[in-house]
This record gives C-alpha cells, structure tokens and sequence, in this order.
C-alpha cells in the first residue's frame, strides 16, 4: 500500500506544474551524469556494439505508459507481414530467472520471463528473448534463432547496442510533464533528443487529441472487448456500459486505462499499481459480484487462477492509413541500407 502511495504521489508531482523541489539537486547530478555517459559512446571512450541485423530501438524520455508494448507488437506484426522475420528484445523486468538472456513463449511463467516479455511473446508469436543486458540478448536472439530484423523494446537507453532506427513514444495528455530530469519530474533525457529520433510516435486517448510535437504521428489504442481469464469467452465492452465495474491497472498510467473503460460508459471503480506489480489475492479481491476488469499485461500474471469475474481487456495500437505508410517506409528504407529484404522480395 505504502508503495502505491508514494507511486501515485510521485506521478502527480510528475507530471504537475512545478519540479519536486527537494530533489532538483539530485536531478542536476543525473543530468550530468546521464550527459557524460552518453557522450562516451558517441565518442569512443565506451564500446558501441554493431550487429548484422538491422536494430529497431523503441523507447521513451519519460517515465513509463506511452504506448511502447502496443507499438512493439504492431511493429513485429507489420514486418512480418511485410516478409521480414523480426525478433525482440526486451529486459525481462521483474522476471525472477537465474539465468539470461531467456527466451520467451507465450507458455513461458511471467514469474520467471517477465510480464511484458510474455505478453510479447502470445500476442506476436515471434521470436523473443529477455534479458538485462540487451547486447547480450540480442547475440542469443542471433544464435537461436533465424531472425533477420530486431526490434529493442524500451532501449532508447541502452546505447552499448548499435541502433539503426530510433522511434521515440509520448504520451500525449501527459507529454513531458513538469519539463524536469529524474527524480524532480519524469524526463530520462532532454527533449532535444525528440529532434535525433527517427520517428516520433504520441499516443492519445481519442481520435481528436491534439498531437505534440508537430512532427509526431498519433497512435490510437482503442479498447473493444473484454475477455474471461478463466474461459476466454471475448464480449464487447458495449455489454458493461451503464454498470458499476471495478478496474486494476498494473501499467506506465493506469488512469487512461480507467478512463478508457469510461468512455464506453462503465462506471469505473479503479485500482491502481505501480508498473509490473505483482498482483496478490488482496488486489485481486472485492467485496462484491461486480465484474473486474483488467489490462492484458496484468492478467499474464493471473493466468490458472479461478477468477469467475474477472476480464481483461486487450490494447492495439492502430495508425491512419497515411501515418502507417510513413512509418514502414521509414523502417524498410532502414532495412534495405543494411540489405535485410523481405521474403516476398526477388
């Protein structure tokens, strides 16, 4: 409780008006240091790691919830669709592993991979593989398998790898927050580093959200249906509309969850946690019959549990026509520099 607390506290402050006075010292001292380290990979003095494949690095400059998994996801689908064979990487945070880099199967025990990595895994049905040390990974990734593209999720810090495309995501209600590094407001890096990403990609709430910066394209994460943990029966969540619901998000922001499930007119009652938070009986408990909605990455955490009331409720990202063309052509122009063609391709 206490954690949540203090979670809570610290995203309001966050993405607030004004820094967390206390810690501007210390926000001065990571500005610093984050700035020398990068500086020693553009320069020489620390090893940038090339690979054969092409890398796609996703990630962000603040702290959590702009859409990363879902573009993950969309991405790994379109190449294949497209011919390519992609593969993932990705940190494997909070799995409990002795061992890395693991890879990953939709059957693999979150527990053990990860929530994310095995979300990663059901939903794209490509080869993934978690692990800390993403160049690490990345070589098991190489040597399992026959991937020919590899997509970094949440690597944009990660600069011992080499990168060939860079996609930066937003969150575009919240944007950069209170403008302030870590730990007085959300920022990892300046956001001159908008400028050097390849494409920058804001996530909003609605179709009508404005998009900043002006150069972002929009991606839409629209929720449909709701389905059962314990039998997997999917119904739309047009069937909950005018009905009391309780919610638990375990995500970056849980409230644009919450208020999602709003929008389809449930009346939400939720329960937030921090990002990747191990859900107990507790959490996952209610004093009444009222049906228990969820995100897909929390219900990873849930699976052979008998939960009679409880759904999750997958998220897509989706793209207009024109955003999505420009961002393939973005990556198979990439692609083709480093000479990865797709299967289709003679």
């Amino acid at each position: 409780m206490a954690r949540r607390k203090i979670h809570a506290w610290l995203l309001q402050r966050w993405y607030g008006d004004r820094p967390i006075g206390l810690f501007i010292p210390l926000a001065g001292l990571f500005t610093a240091l984050t700035a020398v380290r990068r500086w020693c990979y553009r320069y020489g003095i620390f090893n940038v790691v090339e690979l054969p494949v092409p890398i796609i690095v996703v990630g962000n400059i603040t702290v959590g919830g702009t859409g990363k998994t879902p573009f993950v996801i969309w991405l790994a689908q379109t190449l294949q669709k497209q011919g390519f064979r992609p593969g993932i990487i990705t940190s494997g945070y909070g799995g409990r592993s002795k061992h890395w880099p693991l890879l990953v199967t939709p059957q693999s025990d979150p527990v053990m991979a990860g929530d994310e990595s095995v979300l990663l895994a059901g939903r794209t049905q490509v080869s993934v593989c978690a692990g800390p040390d993403r160049v690490q990974a990345a070589h098991y990734l190489l040597q399992q398998t026959t991937v020919n593209v590899i997509v970094s999720d949440d690597g944009l810090q990660h600069y011992r790898l080499g990168r060939d495309l860079s996609v930066i995501m937003l969150d575009g209600r919240r944007s950069l927050g209170n403008g302030w590094r870590l730990p007085a407001g959300p920022l990892r890096e300046s956001a001159v580093r908008l400028e050097e990403a390849d494409i920058v990609i804001c996530k909003t709430g609605t179709t009508s959200d404005t998009v900043s910066p002006a150069n972002a394209l929009a991606m839409h994460m629209p929720l449909q249906d709701a389905v059962s943990i314990t039998d997997g029966l999917r119904r739309p969540l047009a069937e909950f509309s005018g009905r009391p619901v309780h919610a638990l998000a375990g995500i970056g922001h849980p409230q644009q969850f919450f208020d999602a499930l709003g929008r389809h007119g449930l009346h939400v009652d939720g329960r937030a946690f921090p990002d990747h938070a191990e859900l107990s009986q507790a959490d996952l408990t209610f004093s009444d019959d009222a049906p228990v909605l969820m995100t897909e990455k929390d219900a990873i955490k849930c699976r052979g549990l008998h939960l009679l009331h409880h759904w999750y409720v997958p998220a897509s990202a989706e793209f207009n026509q024109q955003d999505a063309a420009r961002i393939l052509s973005t990556v198979r122009q990439k692609l083709t520099t480093k000479g990865v063609k797709p299967a289709n391709t003679h």
